[in-house]
């Protein structure tokens, strides 16, 4: 099974194009942070690319430092360069993207987000029963 789940800052703001069959496409990356007990933050980098539909909304709501969740899997690629050096790309193709922070500017104005209210535990009474009265 190839699946992956990445939470991560995109690092630049994302690219969208499409191709030559007309299939809306948008590429962006993330940084990822390593949750290893390190003294340094240490990140990886993943090329994330969203496909039709969710390409559109990505390069629509998505910008610079927008954390989100991506759910998808890796693709390795083998290419030959313009220099015609043969080079490998590893990019993660996404089925499902979260939009974890509100967009920039609106964090300020925006109304804060509700409160999950519990019901309060039932108190629970002692009951005094004969051991001899218990069904174990």
């Amino acid at each position: 099974m190839n699946k992956v789940i990445l939470i991560g800052n995109l690092t630049r703001d994302p690219e969208t194009s499409t191709t030559s069959s007309g299939i809306f496409m948008c590429r962006f990356s993330i940084a990822v942070n390593r949750r290893f007990g390190r003294e340094n933050n240490e990140a990886d980098y993943f090329n994330v690319i969203a496909w039709r539909t969710l390409g559109e909304n990505c390069g629509k709501i998505l910008t610079k430092g927008r954390k989100v969740c991506v759910v998808g899997s890796i693709q390795i690629r083998n290419y030959e360069g313009n220099d015609g050096v043969k080079r490998t790309a590893v990019e993660v193709t996404a089925d499902e993207v979260e939009f974890l922070s509100s967009p920039r500017g609106e964090g300020e104005n925006a109304a804060p987000a509700p409160r999950r209210e519990e019901a309060p535990a039932p108190k629970l009474e002692r009951m005094d029963t004969p051991e001899e009265d218990l069904p174990f």
